[in-house]
């Protein structure tokens, strides 16, 4: 998450003062989201990774214990990602706030690079596997008709055994004065016992036992997946040394300004710059990009990425614990236990709803026994009442949704930060783009040569290209590349020309090379060019021109490329129903229209920053949700004034990865409306999880009463659902995103689009 500041979204509800924790089967935690912050210079921040929670009331339980402890302002836990954040004094020690987490019956992960426990080693499933057993044992009793002595003894025994940490659980929970499932499955047991349904009482423990492991194992397969990218890298590297000589070392002590060895097959370890070799590497682990990439001597290679058939040396850029790979995990980590504005409404609307379960559940033990009614009948459907009435389903449907779908947006190179940015990337309807290195690729090319009578293309272009050789600038290596394997003949008495151009002596005469501003210095007429400088300003192209003495030889128009996916990306995007796309530039009239009608869409030229703001304030009215995307470094005004903010190639650099509420780790325009499509899934996959939890709790609730469903049906409607909105979530992490199908007139937006020219609104509007 980053420090930036942000318009609230739409229709989001004003977040309270302090998160509210009477709740039965939430996990109410801060709902602002995002990363905790320490208040004062005497407060910090403690992250804590939870093992053993088995729904999503346990995080209730645990932030009251951690609440109560001294020093601590804040604590809030995300059941799905399984951690705790704890805001506190800096007088209380990560030890004490692990003791209050154990006290109430869950335990601490080693570190986040430890393996995880075996999901069968763990307490609850053994006791799980141990009550089942026991329970098998006591219908086999049954069936060979022992006497009710032994095969309810056995019974009891099952309850007891594979009961164990929901008792304790429940006995934690009840002292922090929180009534959550744990309490009432613990008293439906013990009501079940009295009652003398010894079966019952036992299989109510199994099916819920059952459910919770089921539960756990799914959603920290889910979870974990995310925080094993960051164990892929390797624990070991080859430095080496000032002496030539290689020596492996730990990861974690390799500083920045070290040669490492990357041998071929092997991992990076570190990030870095290549000093030395060539290869492919395969760097879908950080941008979702399976292409082999290729990397020569001074470009970026990520720790994580797998290399190719080539060796390189690497100079070691950042330590491990900074680098992308880790950064990206810890985001994803934390944009996981933020909260998205639906998971809100769902929590408050369960603070309501179980509390008049529960007194309903109260009325109907009470008031049919005091008009004449079976005592024993009535607790009965009282107990069943309390089952059912357990929102467990409703609660968790919207935040394992959320893990899946931020975790299934890593694995494609989209680091979205928290639940409310994948919530409002669904909704977009009008979508603001940065032109340079967004809608094109940043650097310029050679759009057309204009010879003069008399030159030659290729003449013109193997002179120029001859002067332009020694120069570093973003033109002359345009007209490099435009020469290509060209022989070039020699150039001498060169002199560079900063900021203007170039002059030499090739093959006996003089050449001059640069802009139209060093002709007029020099006062050489561009006379004969004159039309074909007013053409490439027309068209938003950069002019280049060679001369030699006796005036201009050839004219070159430059113009920034745009990127190859942009008009799929476009196409996508309106397919998807974004039906405003309007690029906003700091670039000159020509260029930006240039632009806009190669891409068939609106813009809006010659803007500073400010103007981008104010362009993006008109048009919301007309708009729900807004969007922006950019490069991250010089549209940071912009991208805070968008409900959901993209930045583009994070991977590359610190400034985008933090940018912007979406990170696209690739250079890949298309990757915008992928997440649009993630975003649009996820809403799918809440609604339909939140109608099925509201669906089946209202139905059964009703049905308890009457006294047509049995304790273990209670318990096992109470598990299966909770157990199929987590199923169904999960359909996220592993489900494909394919594009959307475009007509066939969307192919190219510019043939039957062309750019419209807003008006730009001055900097007060």
């Amino acid at each position: 998450m980053t420090d930036r500041p942000s318009l609230p979204m739409a229709g989001a509800p004003a977040a309270p003062d302090e998160p509210c924790l009477d709740a039965c089967c939430a996990a109410p935690a801060d709902e602002r989201g995002g990363v905790l912050a320490a208040a004062d210079d005497n407060a910090e921040r403690t992250v804590v990774r939870v093992t053993g929670m088995d729904c999503a009331s346990c995080a209730v339980t645990i932030e009251k214990q951690v609440a109560r402890l001294p020093g601590v302002s804040r604590a809030t836990v995300n059941f799905a990602a399984g951690r705790l954040d704890a805001v506190h004094s800096t007088d209380l020690a990560r030890d004490d706030i692990e003791a209050a987490i154990r006290r109430a019956g869950f335990g601490i992960e080693a570190s986040a690079d430890a393996d995880p426990e075996p999901f069968w080693s763990q307490p609850r499933v053994r006791s799980t596997v141990a009550g089942l057993a026991l329970f098998l044992v006591g219908v086999v009793l049954w069936g060979a008709g022992a006497s009710t002595t032994a095969y309810a003894s056995v019974y009891l025994a099952a309850s007891a055994i594979g009961g164990f940490p929901i008792y304790r659980s429940a006995i934690a929970s009840a002292r922090a004065g929180v009534a959550d499932v744990n309490v009432l499955m613990s008293v439906a047991v013990v009501g079940a016992a009295i009652l003398g349904a010894w079966s019952e009482a036992a299989l109510v423990v199994i099916l819920f036992s059952v459910s919770n492991a089921l539960q756990v194992f799914a959603v920290g397969r889910t979870a974990g997946a995310v925080r094993a990218l960051a164990r892929i890298t390797p624990s070991e590297v080859l430095v080496r040394g000032p002496d030539g000589r290689d020596a492996l070392r730990a990861v974690a002590e390799v500083t920045t300004g070290e040669i490492v060895v990357i041998r071929p097959g092997e991992r990076v370890a570190v990030d870095g710059t290549v000093v030395e070799g060539a290869s492919t590497l395969d760097e879908s682990t950080v941008t979702g990009e399976s292409s082999p990439v290729e990397k020569r001597e001074g470009e970026t290679v990520f720790s994580g990425t797998l290399n190719g058939a080539g060796g390189l040396l690497v100079e070691v850029t950042k330590e491990a614990a900074d680098s992308t790979l880790q950064r990206i995990t810890r985001m994803v980590e934390e944009a996981q236990g933020t909260k998205a504005p639906i998971e809100q409404y769902v929590e408050r609307f369960s603070r309501i709803y179980t509390p008049v379960v529960l007194a309903a559940a109260a009325l109907v033990a009470i008031v049919p026994p005091l008009l004449g009614g079976d005592f024993s009948t009535w607790v009965y459907r009282a107990l069943v009442l309390l089952i059912v009435s357990c929102p467990c389903a409703l609660v968790i449907s919207t935040p394992v949704s959320i893990v899946s779908g931020i975790g299934a947006a890593s694995r494609r190179g989209i680091l979205i930060k928290g639940g409310e940015a994948l919530e409002s990337a669904g909704k977009l309807t009008a979508l603001f783009f940065d032109k340079t290195g967004t809608l094109t690729e940043g650097r310029p090319v050679v759009e057309r040569v204009i010879p003069v009578p008399g030159v030659t293309t290729d003449d013109a272009i193997r002179i120029a290209a001859a002067l332009e050789r020694r120069s570093e600038h973003p033109l002359a290596h345009a007209i490099l590349t435009e020469a290509g394997d060209a022989e070039l003949p020699e150039v001498t008495s060169f002199r560079s020309i900063p900021g203007r151009g170039a002059e030499g002596v090739v093959e006996g005469t003089s050449y001059l090379v640069g802009s139209p501003r060093l002709f007029d210095e020099r006062g050489i007429s561009l006379e004969p060019i004159a039309e074909h400088l007013a053409t490439l300003e027309d068209a938003g192209e950069t002019p280049v021109i060679l001369s030699d003495q006796d005036g201009p030889r050839a004219v070159f128009g430059l113009a920034d490329a745009v990127r190859p996916e942009a008009a799929r990306a476009i196409a996508e995007l309106r397919a998807l129903g974004v039906e405003r796309l309007v690029m906003l530039t700091g670039d000159g009239e020509g260029p930006a229209q240039r632009i806009a009608e190669q891409l068939g869409i609106e813009y809006r030229a010659a803007l500073l920053p400010e103007d981008k703001v104010a362009a993006m304030r008109e048009l919301r009215p007309e708009h729900g949700t807004i969007g922006m995307i950019g490069d991250g470094i010089n549209d940071a005004p912009a991208l805070a004034a968008a409900d959901v903010s993209f930045a583009m190639g994070a991977a590359g650099t610190d400034a985008a990865l933090d940018a912007a509420d979406i990170a696209l780790m690739a250079d890949d325009l298309a990757k915008v409306a992928e997440a649009i499509r993630l975003s649009r899934r996820g809403q799918r996959v809440i609604k339909q999880n939140i109608f099925a939890a509201i669906l089946l709790n209202g139905a059964f609730t009703m049905l308890a009463p009457i006294g047509v469903i049995p304790l273990w049906l209670a318990v096992l409607e109470d598990a299966l659902s909770s157990i199929g909105v987590t199923a169904n979530s999960l359909r996220l992490f592993r489900g494909t995103n394919a594009p959307t199908p475009l007509p066939e007139s969307t192919s190219s937006p510019s043939a039957d689009r062309p750019a419209v020219r807003t008006t730009t609104p001055s900097p007060a509007s």
